[in-house]
C-alpha cells in the first residue's frame, strides 16, 4: 500500500515536473506581457474611437453667437498686431534692391584693374599734402573724363582703355549709374572731410560763470586763483598735508606763517588740488586731491596759469589742457 502512494506521488511528481518546464514558462509569461500590452494600447486609443466624427463636406456646421464673436475678436486681434508700416518698409525696401541688382552688372577682373591702376595713376600725380576734396575731386574728374571719351570713342568707332565694345558698354553703365557700387568694387575709398568750427554765440557783454570751489567760502585775504601754480619754497609738503576745502589750506598757511618760529620759514602762498582724479606735476610723484603746499617766495613768481602750452604739452604728454591747481599769495 505505501508503495503504490509512493509511486503515484513519484508518477505525479515527474509529470508535474514535466509540464513545468522553462521553456513553457517563459512562453507564458510573453503571451501574458502581450495581452497586457494589447489591453493597454486599446486603453490609449478608446478615447479617439468615441471622438465626434468630423463632419461631411455637404454639412453645414452650426456655430453659436459665442463662437463667432470669439472668431472675430481673434481675427481682428490678429490683424491690429500685424506691424503693418515695418511689412511696407521691408517690401520697400526690398523692391529697390532688387531693382539695384538688375542694373548692376559685374564687370569682369581685368576691367576693374584696369580702371583701378588708371584712377590709382591719377591719385599719384597729387601733391602728399592734398585734401579729401582734392582726391574727390580728382576721381569725379576722371569719372567725367572717361564718359567723354566713351562717348566720343563710340561715334568714331574706336575703344578706350583697350577695351572690348562690350566692356566699353559695361564700364559706361557702371559710371553713369553704379559709380558708388564700382567704387566699392575696385576699393576705393575716400572719407568725407568734416570741417569743425566753434560756434561762439554768447552775447558780447555776457560774464563767464565763475566755477564753484567745494568747501566754505575763502577769505580775500586769501586771493584765490583758479587754475593757477606758484612756485616757491616747501613750507609744508603737500603730499603728507591734506585739507578738507581750499579755505582751510589757505586757513594753514596763515596759521603757519602766525605761529612760524624765528628762523623759520612763513608761509605766504599756499597751492591746493581741487581736482578728485588729482592734479599734474612734471615732477615724478603723484599728485592727489586735497594736497596742500604752503610755499614762501619774497617775489612770488607764476609756474603755469589757465592752461598750459602747447609745446609744453607736446614735451609732457600726460599733461592736461587746463591747470588742475588753485592758488593764493597771501596778502600781508
Amino acid at each position: 500500500m505505501a508503495r503504490g502512494i509512493a509511486r503515484a506521488v513519484s508518477f505525479g511528481g515527474r509529470a508535474t515536473t514535466g509540464w513545468c518546464s522553462y521553456r513553457r514558462v517563459t512562453v507564458a509569461v510573453c503571451l501574458g506581457n502581450l495581452v497586457a500590452a494589447l489591453l493597454v494600447l486599446r486603453s490609449l486609443t478608446a478615447p479617439a474611437s468615441f471622438a465626434p466624427a468630423a463632419p461631411n463636406r455637404g454639412e453645414v456646421v452650426q456655430y453659436t453667437e459665442e463662437q463667432i464673436r470669439r472668431v472675430e475678436e481673434s481675427i481682428r486681434i490678429r490683424r491690429e498686431s500685424e506691424p503693418v508700416e515695418l511689412v511696407r518698409a521691408v517690401k520697400k525696401l526690398r523692391k529697390k534692391f532688387d531693382q539695384e541688382v538688375k542694373r548692376r552688372e559685374e564687370l569682369p577682373l581685368v576691367l576693374k584693374q584696369k580702371v583701378s591702376y588708371d584712377i590709382v595713376r591719377r591719385l599719384h600725380d597729387l601733391e602728399d599734402n592734398s585734401s579729401l576734396a582734392q582726391q574727390r575731386e580728382v576721381v569725379e574728374s576722371w569719372r567725367v573724363e572717361k564718359l567723354k571719351d566713351i562717348k566720343v570713342a563710340s561715334t568714331r568707332n574706336q575703344s578706350i582703355l583697350d577695351l572690348s565694345s562690350e566692356e566699353t558698354r559695361m564700364l559706361k553703365r557702371a559710371l553713369e549709374f553704379n559709380w558708388h557700387m564700382l567704387m566699392e568694387d575696385i576699393g576705393l575709398w575716400i572719407p568725407e572731410e568734416v570741417t569743425h568750427t566753434v560756434q561762439d554765440d554768447k552775447p558780447e557783454n555776457e560774464q563767464e560763470e565763475e566755477e564753484i570751489v567745494a568747501g566754505p567760502p575763502l577769505s580775500p585775504q586769501c586771493n584765490a586763483e583758479l587754475h593757477t601754480d606758484y612756485d616757491g619754497a616747501a613750507v609744508r609738503w603737500g603730499l603728507t598735508h591734506h585739507k578738507e576745502s581750499a579755505a582751510d589750506c589757505c586757513q594753514a598757511c596763515l596759521d603757519q606763517a602766525k605761529n612760524a618760529k624765528p628762523g623759520e620759514l612763513k608761509c605766504n602762498i599756499w597751492v591746493y588740488c581741487p581736482s578728485e582724479f588729482g592734479c599734474f606735476s612734471p615732477d615724478k610723484y603723484e599728485h592727489k586731491h586735497q594736497e596742500c603746499w604752503l610755499k614762501q617766495a619774497d617775489h612770488p613768481k607764476l609756474n603755469f596759469k589757465d592752461k598750459y602750452s602747447e609745446p609744453y604739452r607736446d614735451a609732457h604728454p600726460t599733461a592736461p589742457v587746463v591747470v588742475p591747481w588753485m592758488s593764493g599769495v597771501i596778502s600781508a
